[in-house]
């Protein structure tokens, strides 16, 4: 079974890389490339709240 696109909640909490939608949502909430997002979780870890500081710290 596939992921709910519609679900909120702990999933805007937590970033996932597992489904290319959730990576697009998240390049596109956050403006950055998948590149980056992906650098920063490794980073910080998938808390949201962590890549948002880790990104704004870092503006490329």
């Amino acid at each position: 079974m596939s992921d709910d696109t519609k679900k909120t909640g702990l999933d805007r909490k937590l970033i996932s890389l597992g489904e290319e939608y959730e990576v697009r949502a998240w390049t596109e909430s956050l403006q950055c490339t998948e590149t980056q997002l992906r650098d920063a979780i490794k980073a910080v870890g998938n808390s949201a709240d962590r890549v948002r500081k880790f990104l704004a710290g870092r503006r490329w």
